[in-house]
Order: C-alpha cells, then sequence, then structure tokens
C-alpha cells in the first residue's frame, strides 16, 4: 500500500470508529453483509438514510458493511470486488429519485478486516428520495415509509451554500481572490462612498458584509469563490471543474482539473479553449463576409458561472467543459430548476428559487453572473444577435444539466432570416431554432411560424425560407411581425412591474437593454422604453404612482386583468 492510500485508509478507520461511536440510528447504518446481501435492501436504506439526512438538515448519511448492528465489533464483510462496487452505483441510480446514487463508495481495511463504507447524499431540496417509487425512512433502526408529515417536512429547503464551516476563518481563503472579489465588488456598486468603505475595510469586515462570513467563520459560498487551493478539503465536498479536448475520434486527447477558488476559475479554464476564426455571409444580397470567433466569452462565462452558482454540491460530482471540434459542452450536477428552457424565454420568468441562495447573491454582488434577468436568456440573445444556432440543453438524466453550444452555422436560412429580422423575440427565434436542427414542433407553434410565412414544409418536415414577397403582401407580413414583437416586449414590462411592484423608467430601460437585439443603441433603446410605457399607458394597464413622465415610477393599475 503507497503512502497516500495508507493516509487515506488511516483517515478513513478514524471517520468509521467516529461513527461506531457516535451513533445516530436513522442516518447511519450498520450491516455484516455477506456477499449476497439484497440490492433492493440496500436500495431502501439508500432511500431512507437519504430522506432522514434531509430531516435532519444534514448533507448525508452512512450504510456500512462489516460492522455487526449489535456490537459495533468491526467483523469484515467479502460484498463485491472494487468492480463490483461501482456497478452497484449505476444500479442504484436507475432505481432512485433522479438517478442519484452514492456519492462515493470506500473500501477501508482494519488489519485483515474489510470493511465498506457507502456514502449516501441527503435528498435533493423539495424531493424526497425513493427507491423503485417508495419513500422510505427510519423508525429508531429499523426501515418505514415517510409519514406525510415527514414527506412535507423534506419540502424544506436547505442552502447548502449559507451553511458555515466549523473551525475555519479568513485564514484558508486566497488572498488574490479576496483582491479580486473586493475590485468586482466596488464595480458592481459604482458608488464612491461605498469603495471608501470597502477600502478601509479588513478582510473578514469585507467579507463579513456581503455575508460570506459569519461569526468570524466562512461559509461554502466563501470557500467555493474565495478559497485557497491548499484548504480545499475542509469543504465537505468537492468543488472542481475540468475542461477535457476531445478529438474528431471521439476520444480524449487532453485534459487539466481545476480547483477552488472558483471566482478566476472560469478564466483559468478557457484559457485551453481553441476559438477559432469563423466566415459566413449572414445577407443573401450581398457579398461582404462577417468575421468572428467561433464563441462570444462572455456567453461562455456566463454558462459557466450559473454551473457554478446552481450546481448541486450535496452530490458531488464535477462541472465539465468539453470541447469538440465545433460545439462547447457545459454539464454539472443537479435538476434543472425551470423544469423546461422554454419556461425561461416567458416574458417576466423568475425561478421558483435558487438551490444555491448565498452563492447566487454573492456571484450576483461580484459580477459573475447575470443581474436583472436568468443567465439562459442572456445566452440565447448573444447567439441570436450572432445569427448562430441557439444552445441546446439536455435534461434527459434529472441529476444533470448539460447545455451544448454550436461553433459554426447549421442553416444558411435560419442566418439570413434572423439578419434580415434582427428584432425577432427570442421565443419566435427558438421555434426556428428547433426547425433547423430537424426537432419536431407541436401543431400550434407550427401553424403560427407558417402563417408569419417564415417556414415551409409539412410538419414533420418543415424548414425555415427567406422568401420575396410581392410589396402589398410582405408590408403586411413585416407589420404583422412587429405588431408580434412589440407586444413581447410590452408583456416583459408588465411582468417587470408585476413582480417588483413598481419601476422607474430607468428601470425599464435596463431591462429592456438586457432583451432587446444589441444592435439598438441607447438613443433607440430609450425610444423603444418611451414607446412601450405611452402605449401602455394609453391601454389603461399601466399609470404613474407619482411624478412626472421622466420621473415618476410606473405600476399596474389596480385590479387590471392581464391576459
Amino acid at each position: 500500500m503507497s503512502n497516500s492510500n495508507r493516509n487515506q485508509n488511516d483517515d478513513l478507520l478514524q471517520l468509521l470508529n467516529g461513527l461506531i461511536h457516535n451513533w445516530e440510528h436513522e442516518i447511519v447504518e450498520f450491516k455484516q453483509a455477506t456477499n449476497n446481501f439484497s440490492q433492493h435492501e440496500i436500495g431502501q436504506y439508500f432511500s431512507a438514510i437519504s430522506n432522514e439526512a434531509n430531516l435532519k438538515g444534514l448533507q448525508y448519511g452512512w450504510l456500512v458493511f462489516g460492522v455487526n448492528n449489535k456490537t459495533r465489533e468491526i467483523v469484515s464483510t467479502d460484498y463485491r470486488d472494487t468492480r463490483g462496487l461501482e456497478s452497484l452505483k449505476h444500479e442504484i441510480a436507475q432505481n432512485a429519485t433522479g438517478g442519484i446514487t452514492f456519492t462515493d463508495v470506500f473500501e477501508v481495511y482494519d488489519g485483515d478486516n474489510r470493511v465498506v463504507m457507502f456514502k449516501i447524499p441527503a435528498a435533493v431540496v423539495a424531493i424526497p428520495t425513493a427507491w423503485k417509487g417508495h419513500y422510505y425512512g427510519r423508525d429508531g433502526e429499523s426501515l418505514s415509509y415517510l409519514s406525510l408529515e415527514e414527506l412535507d417536512r423534506g419540502q424544506s429547503r436547505r442552502d447548502w451554500s449559507k451553511q458555515v464551516i466549523e473551525g475555519s476563518s479568513v485564514k484558508h481563503l486566497d488572498a488574490e481572490a479576496i483582491r479580486i472579489a473586493r475590485e468586482k465588488y466596488k464595480e458592481k456598486q459604482d458608488r464612491e462612498h461605498i469603495n471608501t468603505e470597502v477600502d478601509r475595510m479588513n478582510d473578514e469586515d469585507f467579507l463579513t458584509k456581503i455575508d460570506l462570513i459569519r461569526d468570524s467563520k466562512l461559509t461554502n459560498a466563501a470557500m467555493v469563490l474565495l478559497g485557497c487551493p491548499d484548504f480545499a478539503s475542509i469543504l465537505d465536498v468537492p468543488a472542481r471543474v475540468m475542461w477535457r479536448f476531445y478529438g474528431s475520434n471521439g476520444i480524449v486527447k487532453d485534459y487539466m482539473e481545476y480547483h477552488i477558488p472558483f471566482i478566476t476559475v472560469v478564466d483559468r479554464a478557457y484559457a485551453n479553449i481553441r476559438n477559432l476564426t469563423y466566415r459566413y455571409l449572414p445577407n443573401v444580397k450581398s457579398l461582404s463576409t462577417t468575421i468572428t470567433q467561433q464563441y462570444d466569452m462572455d456567453m461562455l462565462r456566463e454558462l459557466m458561472n450559473n454551473c457554478i452558482a446552481h450546481m448541486d454540491y450535496t452530490i458531488g460530482g464535477r462541472i465539465y467543459l468539453d470541447e469538440f471540434e465545433d460545439t462547447i459542452v457545459i454539464s454539472n450536477p443537479g435538476s434543472f430548476i425551470p423544469k423546461d428552457v422554454r419556461n425561461v424565454l416567458k416574458p417576466g420568468y423568475r425561478a421558483p428559487y435558487y438551490r444555491n441562495q448565498l452563492l447566487s447573491d454573492a456571484m450576483k454582488d461580484l459580477k459573475m453572473i447575470d443581474t436583472v434577468q436568468m443567465g439562459i436568456l442572456r445566452v440565447f440573445n448573444i447567439q441570436r444577435d450572432r445569427y448562430f444556432p441557439l444552445p441546446d440543453y439536455d435534461l434527459q438524466l434529472r441529476s444533470e444539466v448539460s447545455v451544448k453550444v454550436h461553433g459554426k452555422l447549421l442553416d444558411e436560412n435560419y442566418t439570413r432570416l434572423l439578419f434580415s429580422n434582427r428584432d425577432f423575440p427570442i421565443d419566435t427565434v427558438f421555434l426556428l431554432d428547433r426547425v433547423q436542427k430537424k426537432i419536431p414542433l407541436d401543431r400550434e407553434d407550427f401553424r403560427e411560424l407558417k402563417r408569419l410565412g417564415l417556414i415551409q414544409g409539412k410538419i414533420a418536415n418543415a424548414y425555415v425560407t427567406v422568401q420575396v414577397n410581392d410589396s402589398r403582401g410582405e408590408q403586411a407580413q413585416n407589420a404583422n411581425k412587429t405588431v408580434m414583437r412589440d407586444k413581447y416586449y410590452m408583456d416583459m414590462i408588465i411582468s417587470y412591474l408585476q413582480q417588483h411592484g413598481s419601476g422607474t423608467k430607468a428601470d425599464i430601460i435596463m431591462l429592456l437593454r438586457d432583451i432587446l437585439p444589441s444592435t439598438l443603441d441607447e438613443k433607440r433603446t430609450d425610444n423603444k422604453a418611451k414607446y412601450y410605457l405611452t402605449t401602455l399607458r394609453q391601454n389603461g394597464i399601466i399609470q404613474h404612482e407619482k411624478g412626472n413622465n421622466r420621473t415618476g415610477v410606473w405600476v399596474l393599475v389596480e385590479n387590471q386583468i392581464i391576459e
């Protein structure tokens, strides 16, 4: 046994002895376990311990083979070999809620005695862990079904990123990361008196101000964003990013793993990406070539930082940045909170909750993620403005989210249509993108695109078209598209006022700046805001709460029904 393996075994033995002498019935189960121990019974214990850990506000529990349940004496087990234990993780995932499985499986040796320790993650917030459709819990040492009261209690959301790390302090953080955090915070606040206040603070006071330190102890969020890599082990679960480069044969040609601090991890990882120059003709009436990079780096940065903000750290795993010849795929552990990508594209959408509320808030304060709109909407708009295919979200696995970004054009008609209609609403572009990728539309969406003259063909083989219309037909079609676009942006303003209660003209301009095409300058964006606010006021939907047209606060008209 090598020194590193011997040290790990000693650490695990110490952990095992701690579990034996500080036994909590509901979250630790000991079994002597012969090689024929039932997989179904393991699945029941997996469900029960996962749910009990959630109810107790813990991050995980343990199932231990090789310890007598009554005497707590180490007696050894011959349950499966190393390869068999790895396959068990897959077997559990097939029948557990959301495809979750053991965070880790350890083989520990106490002399000649072999012990197998299964680390079981707590149930995902608001989603109890089931085994083959049944929710299990513990009644003392016995297995039982979760009661309705326990199921309800298990829905309360606990913020992993907010939890403090006992024995931690500011000395466990990276000095350069803290310096960057200070600069980013001042840049975000953009107030002279705040800059002066921050400069006068020591590091602990500054991080306490933004809630990353509590009672002189680090939160998980502080360690993820600013932690010194030498002290990464004080995090209960590893926080890692892995970049992999795939050749044309699908084999990994190069890779690199990155650790905390995550405030700089995006730039470190993206330094490896081959962002090649790309040339294309977006305008059918011109031979002028557009020259750009395959990938917009602000878009990739937003995607990666959203992975950091919304990753489910309690189930372990890494964020992966996989680079292929013409695409980049970014994936992270955790379910997709909005459930469907189209939900995020709806006017005024806001997530029902954040998985890591403190971490998300801190990343907004440090200018790492978007503030006004969901990051997904922002990256969709970036691709639209480049006339590129939209990102593809893969949500087939409930315990993982992955997104594919395209670095080349797929259909020249799609590109030319966007070039000629630069203010298309993003939901229309989303449907056109599905058509170019040969993804089936539902009948209602197909009819709408057909009515607008944007596609041709049957529903099963529709394709994007760029038509040359007669002047009267083209004018009518353009007028119809303008009405559709204006309604979309006014719906966004209405949803903003519903969410926030009120808003100034400056608030509305900021909202529109994030969702209107980037080709519009400040003056045209300002004119759009004036037009939409005037139209909504004339239609009796909004009114001034106080002030005048320039300085007033806008609110929805009371009892106004918005269709």
